[in-house]
C-alpha cells in the first residue's frame, strides 16, 4: 500500500514538475507555467503528511509480530498431527469414494435388468403376436 502511494506521488510530482511526456516528446523543457508552485507543494505535502497519519502502524507491526510468531515456532507435535489428520481425511475420503461407486453401480445393475427384463418381455409379446397372426392366418386360409 505504502509502495502503490509513494509510486502515485512520485508519478504526481513528475506530471507536475515536467509535464505531460506526450506534450514533449522531442524532450524540449515545458513552459514555466507548468511547474508546481510553492503552495501547490505545500499542500501535495501536506496530504502525504495526513495519509501517512491515518496509516495504523501499531496494527500493523502487531501482524508482523504474530507472522514471526507464528513461522519461528517449529513445534513437532503439530507437524504430526496434520500429515496424520490428512492420512485420516484421505483414508475417509476413499472410504466415501468406493461406497458412492458402490452405490452408483448398484443403481446401474438395477436399471440394466429393468432394460433386459423389459426387452424380453417385448420379444415375448411381439413372438406371441406374430404366432397368433400367423395362426389365424392360416385359419383363414382353410376356410
Amino acid at each position: 500500500m505504502l509502495l502503490l502511494s509513494s509510486a502515485s506521488l512520485m508519478s504526481l510530482l513528475q506530471r507536475f514538475y515536467f509535464g505531460d511526456s506526450l506534450a514533449f516528446p522531442t524532450g524540449e523543457l515545458p513552459a514555466p507555467n507548468s511547474l508546481i508552485s510553492a503552495t501547490q507543494m505545500r499542500y501535495i505535502m501536506e496530504s502525504e503528511e495526513i495519509r501517512r497519519s491515518m496509516e495504523p502502524l501499531d496494527l500493523i507491526k502487531r501482524i508482523k509480530e504474530i507472522e514471526e510468531e507464528a513461522y519461528s515456532e517449529p513445534d513437532m507435535e503439530t507437524k504430526q498431527v496434520p500429515k496424520q489428520t490428512a492420512a485420516v481425511d484421505l483414508s475417509k475420503r476413499l472410504s466415501d469414494l468406493r461406497a458412492m461407486n458402490d452405490a452408483n453401480s448398484l443403481k446401474a445393475l438395477v436399471e440394466w435388468r429393468k432394460r433386459k427384463m423389459d426387452r424380453a418381455r417385448q420379444r415375448e409379446i411381439d413372438r406371441n403376436s406374430g404366432a397368433s397372426g400367423a395362426a389365424s392366418g392360416a385359419a383363414a386360409a382353410q376356410t
